[in-house]
């Protein structure tokens, strides 16, 4: 079975974090490059740091490129609020840039991808959040027709049949942050929490957003849960990252869906 290395928040375009992904690169590279088929790289969202400078989306490309060229086959990303504009203001036209800079197609959310006896169901946490009601601020929202769409996806005989599945998505689903939060978490637990009641385990639910690096294993029943922090270590304001509870931490992991393991790789 194949292990997952988490990444999120790089927030390219900030500073010089550019340069420190192209270092992360290099050295998940050189510590797994060996073994590259053996994982899937999860990137949780905020993959630049504002969406209007396009140049930033290319300046990931090139990092995931490398990765690519290191022979890590299966990369998959999900977009943040950074990723569909400055991050507390969004802009629906980012969807089909991010789409077309990331994907390479207009395949919708959820997305499936079935790599090897694993299913990894990514989740659009900024659908709903981009009408002139609700653009504003860092909350997210998945949204009724999505989570309908997952639901079923949960029930498909190719998502059954997988020996693991794993939900991918950028805003925390655990945590209540005011202007923050994803805002329908409620209704997406509900939904992962029928699939689990009608025996289709949820084996690893991860996320970004909050840059604090924590585990909340155990969390909805399911068994392996994280925020993988800022990998980059963007700071936060300073009147929130003085608070310990709030640190910025970078916690990229190699997680083990088979042991139920997770280490710290960076």
């Amino acid at each position: 079975m194949k292990k997952i290395i988490h990444i999120s928040d790089l927030h390219v375009g900030y500073k010089d974090n550019a340069e420190r992904f192209y270092e992360i690169v290099e050295k998940v590279t050189l510590r797994w490059g060996g073994r590259a088929g053996d994982h899937v790289i999860v990137i949780t969202g905020d993959l630049v740091d504002n969406a209007n400078n396009t140049g930033n989306y290319h300046e990931v490309k090139v990092g995931l490129k490398a990765f690519k060229e290191a022979g890590f086959e299966h990369i998959l990303v999900v977009p943040g609020n950074h990723d569909y504009g400055t991050g507390e203001h969004g802009d629906k036209k980012f969807v089909e840039l991010f789409h077309q800079a990331f994907y390479g197609d207009q395949r919708g959310f959820p997305r499936k991808d079935i790599i090897g006896d694993v299913a990894f169901i990514g989740l659009d946490s900024m659908a709903e959040e981009l009408h002139w009601y609700d653009e504003l601020w860092a909350e997210g929202e998945v949204g009724g027709r999505q989570l309908r769409a997952l639901g079923e996806m949960l029930k498909s005989e190719d998502v059954v049949s997988c020996q693991k599945r794993v939900i991918y998505l950028h805003h925390h689903p655990f945590d209540f942050r005011p202007l923050h939060q994803l805002k329908d978490s409620s209704k997406l637990k509900k939904v992962l929490s029928e699939a689990i009641a009608e025996g289709v385990s949820i084996d690893a639910i991860l996320y970004g957003h909050n840059h604090e690096g924590k585990a909340h294993n155990g969390q909805w029943g399911i068994p392996q849960c994280y925020d993988a922090g800022a990998a980059t270590l963007k700071p936060r304001p300073k009147y929130v990252d003085w608070m310990p509870w709030f640190k910025t931490r970078s916690s990229i992991r190699v997680i083990d869906l088979e042991q139920r393991t997770a280490s710290k790789l960076l």
